[in-house]
């Protein structure tokens, strides 16, 4: 079964030429020229990757993706926009986008995040990357056939990305991942200068599952270094 995309971008050439380009990868792409169009074909769609533009007529680009998180917690959302400031991005990744690419983009780099996306949503249909079924540590619960995870015996809704993320930690308790290891390892790209990512995401999984994210017990971080999850906590 071929992908099928979602592209929310008012500009219409924008728009045209990244439908064009993912075809090529064997994909289908609907496009919504705002906000309201984005909300409504997603709730009537079933699409595995939502490649949003920030700045829309109407709705924002922010508020989509906000109630796309309400309305599926796990679909990929990849943000396209000409905000490029270091806390624009931290404000993209922390509303619930899974990557962010500013423009003017580049479509080589484009599509290799779109394939990027689809190879884990492939590995995931296949295994779990050699996981265990189910992990118990220190009142974390993580189902990685479910992909549910609960703390203190209450459910945490995540990401796609977010579970990506916390599962790889517990599946290696006690071993530091720099960055670019883990940009590697869960986003499944490489390139220099996006390891915000990770720290974006870092920041909200642990404002999800730490009691207290200022002093947390889970992911730790190895100043200089990057981060482990805790190896008593296992």
């Amino acid at each position: 079964m071929p992908h099928k995309l979602l592209i929310v971008e008012d500009s219409t050439d924008i728009a045209h030429l990244i439908q064009f380009h993912v075809q090529d990868l064997g994909c289908e792409a609907d496009i919504a020229p705002d906000g309201l169009q984005a909300l409504e074909m997603f709730r009537n769609g079933d699409y595995q990757l939502v490649i949003l533009d920030l700045m829309l007529p109407g709705v924002s680009g922010l508020e989509v993706c906000r109630q796309l998180r309400v309305q599926d917690a796990r679909v990929p959302i990849l943000m396209l926009t000409s905000k490029s400031t270091e806390q624009d991005r931290v404000t993209g990744l922390e509303t619930g986008a899974d990557d962010y690419i500013t423009k003017p983009f580049s479509i080589p780099e484009l599509m290799a995040r779109i394939k990027a996306q689809f190879r884990r949503i492939e590995a995931l249909q296949v295994d779990t990357g050699g996981a265990q079924p189910r992990i118990e540590l220190d009142g974390l619960s993580i189902d990685s056939t479910r992909r549910q995870v609960a703390v203190q015996g209450s459910e945490v809704v995540l990401t796609a990305r977010e579970f990506d993320l916390l599962l790889h930690f517990a599946s290696h308790p006690g071993q530091v991942f720099t960055r670019m290891q883990l940009l590697e390892q869960v986003w499944g790209y490489h390139y220099e200068g996006y390891e915000h990512t990770v720290n974006s995401h870092i920041n909200r999984l642990r404002a999800k599952i730490e009691a207290d994210p200022a002093s947390p017990r889970y992911i730790l971080t190895v100043w200089g270094v990057g981060y482990r999850f805790s190896d008593s906590a296992a």
